[in-house]
């Protein structure tokens, strides 16, 4: 990773002429495209276009008696007061960010264990953010905060406008709840910031001209020192202008000591160079671009592996596996340590999340998308793994760890059972549930059951099906069916909460698809529908809808897709390329047209994922199922609900505008409704989540269920 090491191979002047063919092709492309200026994310046209679609939906959907009816089922709720509250296990105590309809933009807050504990717990506010937006009269949105080690007291507080994911960044004291007074300020931006003392932070962000990459992501990493200008600041790394994004980062154990610092090439969605700093000079280690960086455990350093690996010398690797290195042996020489074996993945089972406390590493994985959760020790060389006994046949998830102490917290979640709290002491090998979600809907006629659909390569695809006990098979039963299949993230069960009020206690059915693309079974999942062949993630969606046909759960006439970001691609393409399977189609900010994704705001770090259209190999394999090309005449289209934000700075809004007015031109029916605020989750607020779930399931209503 260090910028002297630049590759000198030039791309041949065959691939140079493909290239710059494509370039002209894609250009033709766009000129031919009458809706290019809804690109134009405030343009007054635009916005004026925006508000005149979401006067129309809101005044057919709103008008809908069932409309008010589940908005107000949803945000109850979302909004009710014994919901649990999610904390994160810090040295002052437990911490909160709680919104509810008096704290709309919510407030950060701590308490006790023992307060925790208890039906009502006593909460001492940090910051209120309401309170905050009030006075500055602006409309925050809190993005986390960033403490200094081992204190954490002094923390850099994220604050986006609207709910972008640019957002500015202020240092504020967590004891005193006060900002510093000439602290440090980050005006806003997509930024990453690592603090090394309490004078000095690791910063990459834009400084100007030539410093982000195509995404709009920095690449340049400089310490600032308290006190002094941006403008001043010293670049101690640069990456490179074509990857994704470069971050700064600082390897502390539980103590707060800093072992090494260093920086972070994000080449491609899932490729990362590291670089750490020595003093003489930067060092780029040779880890395979497919692993990650975890942290440290008990004097390891711990690496995760997307691909499989052989280092010099020592022993293969399986793609999915854990490693990890001797601390002391790893510092003195990066790039001659020996790695050891933490985990290896089954053939059905993937590593799913890790945290370290004080001595111990807590690791949850899948089993044929069934959780389990471990304890793993290193003791005599050797890592031991001892079960977690958590409740069985559900999904668990760790939600904290503390790194000063072995205490950890886990949610344990199922489609129809609430959602619940637990806390574990390794040191007295206790287990608590602590809180439990109210229910918020009765499941007693509903059951779960998963199945297999085969995809058209032969595959089976697994996948969850909510539906009512009494279901008689004939193919009437109204049915969302829900996907994602992308970047490695698996759709794991939980708590269906709004969901199962103003969906499955209509007597309807619900669908998860645990499709390809997706991480489920591991990286091999996910790069089996990837690039080339990321065809593969809408066969399996399409798979999957026609098993649920088959076995006559439901029907074209009662079957809807639902899906968002990457989700909503998958659902624009399953109703571009089998429209007649789907009746409904609920398109979540999504992408849309894939043909100048790279040129719509973070759309160029996703290349990894699907491609460059930029280049003619790959922009046919894009062509061959980009949902806005593929919006024809002479089909008809299953009228969807196509959801945005104005403020979606991941996303662009132009996706779904585009697929709105392409869909006008040709005369087809669709909803379409573009939040003003609200960031890429098109939400910013449970007010305006509400809203959009109301939304959502009073159009499904209309499309799906019997008048």
């Amino acid at each position: 990773m260090n910028t002297s090491l630049r590759s000198a191979a030039r791309p041949s002047a065959a691939r140079a002429t493909s290239t710059a063919l494509s370039q002209e092709q894609t250009a033709g492309a766009a000129s031919d495209d009458p809706f290019l200026w809804l690109e134009d994310i405030e343009g007054k046209g635009a916005l004026a276009w925006a508000r005149a679609e979401n006067e129309k939906t809101l005044g057919v959907l709103q008008s809908d008696p069932r409309y008010r009816r589940f908005y107000e089922q949803a945000l109850s709720i979302l909004q009710a007061k014994d919901r649990i509250a999610y904390v994160s296990l810090e040295r002052r105590g437990l911490e909160n960010f709680w919104r509810d309809e008096n704290q709309v933009r919510g407030v950060w807050r701590r308490t006790t264990l023992e307060s925790y504990r208890s039906q009502d717990p006593q909460w001492e506010t940090i910051l209120d953010v309401d309170a905050l937006a009030v006075a500055e009269n602006r409309n925050w949105v809190f993005q986390g905060a960033s403490c200094l080690p081992p204190e954490e007291r002094l923390c850099l507080i994220g604050l986006s406008d609207g709910g972008k994911d640019a957002a500015s960044m202020r240092e504020f004291d967590r004891d005193a709840k006060t900002f510093v007074a000439d602290g440090f300020y980050l005006p806003e931006g997509k930024q990453h910031v690592s603090w090394v003392d309490g004078d000095t932070l690791l910063l990459a962000r834009d400084w100007g001209e030539g410093t982000l990459t195509q995404a709009g992501y920095p690449f340049v990493v400089k310490e600032l020192k308290r006190a002094q200008p941006l403008s001043e600041a010293r670049e101690i790394f640069r990456g490179e202008p074509t990857d994704v994004q470069t971050h700064p980062f600082v390897l502390r154990d539980s103590e707060g000591h800093i072992h090494v610092t260093g920086a972070t090439r994000v080449i491609s969605s899932f490729e990362y160079e590291y670089v750490v700093f020595r003093p003489d000079g930067p060092v780029k280690l040779n880890l395979p671009k497919k692993a990650a960086m975890i942290g440290l455990v008990g004097g390891r350093l711990l690496v995760k592996l997307d691909e499989e690996w052989t280092p010099p010398g020592d022993i293969r690797f399986a793609a999915g596996s854990l490693i990890s290195y001797d601390l002391a042996q790893w510092k003195q020489d990066p790039l001659r340590a020996k790695a050891s074996l933490v985990f290896q993945p089954g053939p059905r089972q993937a590593l799913s999340e890790l945290g370290a406390t004080k001595n111990l590493l807590i690791l949850t994985m899948l089993d044929n998308v069934q959780s389990k959760a471990f304890v793993y020790k290193y003791d005599q060389g050797a890592w031991s793994a001892t079960p977690i006994p958590l409740p069985e046949h559900t999904n668990v998830s760790l939600s904290a760890a503390f790194d000063q102490a072995d205490q950890a917290m886990f949610t344990v979640s199922s489609y129809l059972r609430p959602t619940s709290v637990w806390y574990f002491d390794a040191e007295t090998k206790s287990l608590e549930e602590l809180k439990k979600t109210p229910a918020a809907f009765d499941p007693s006629n509903h059951v779960v059951e998963q199945f297999e659909a085969t995809s058209r390569d032969g595959t089976s695809i697994p996948y969850f099906l909510v539906r009512p006990k009494n279901a008689r098979f004939d193919g009437a039963i109204p049915t969302l069916l829900y996907g994602y299949g992308g970047f490695q993230i698996p759709l794991l069960p939980s708590y269906l909460g709004p969901v199962g009020r103003l969906w499955l206690e209509q007597g309807n059915a619900y669908v998860v698809a645990n499709l390809r693309g997706g991480g489920e079974f591991g990286p091999q999942w996910h790069q089996a529908a990837q690039a080339a062949t990321k065809q593969t993630t809408w066969d399996d969606f399409i798979a999957v809808a026609e098993d649920l046909i088959r076995r006559k759960i439901t029907s074209p006439r009662r079957l809807g897709a639902i899906g968002g970001s990457q989700g909503g691609l998958l659902v624009g393409a399953a109703i571009t390329q089998r429209p007649e399977l789907f009746n409904a189609a609920i398109i979540q900010v999504p992408l849309f047209d894939m043909l100048r994704y790279t040129k719509l705001s973070a759309g160029a770090s996703w290349i990894g994922e699907y491609g460059d259209p930029a280049i003619a190999e790959q922009r046919a394999w894009i062509e061959g199922y980009s949902p806005y090309q593929k919006l024809v005449a002479g089909k008809t289209y299953p009228a969807p609900l196509i959801l945005t934000s104005t403020k979606d700075d991941r996303v662009h809004p132009a996706h779904g505008r585009k697929a709105a007015a392409k869909l006008a031109a040709l005369g087809q029916p669709y909803f379409y409704y573009e939040n003003i605020d609200g960031g890429h989750s098109a939400a910013a607020n449970l007010m305006e989540y509400a809203r959009q779930l109301a939304l959502e399931f009073t159009y499904a209503s209309r499309r799906l269920c019997s008048e």
